[in-house]
């Protein structure tokens, strides 16, 4: 199942591409790609770095998530830096 555009916290001066700043979110509008908040040095395979976000490259992007400290993904994602990543 691809990742979904989902409604994000505003960090910085902008919402990444597709969405609409409404108070402190960003709201995907329609189209609008997958994105996450960017964690450590880099974002998660099938995204692109769009200022403190990371931006899924395509719609069938797959689902990732930051991990949660040290700790491990669970079963059917894969680890990859700082991220949890679909399998």
């Amino acid at each position: 199942m691809p990742a979904q555009a989902m409604p994000i916290a505003k960090i910085g001066g902008s919402c990444p591409p597709g969405y609409s700043q409404q108070g402190n979110m960003c709201v995907p509008r329609s189209g609008a790609k997958a994105t996450h908040l960017k964690v450590g040095g880099a974002c998660a395979p099938g995204y692109a770095q769009h200022g403190e976000y990371c931006v899924a490259q395509s719609a069938n992007a797959k689902i990732v998530y930051p991990r949660a400290g040290a700790g491990s993904c669970p079963q059917g994602y894969v680890t990859h830096s700082e991220y949890c990543v679909e399998q």
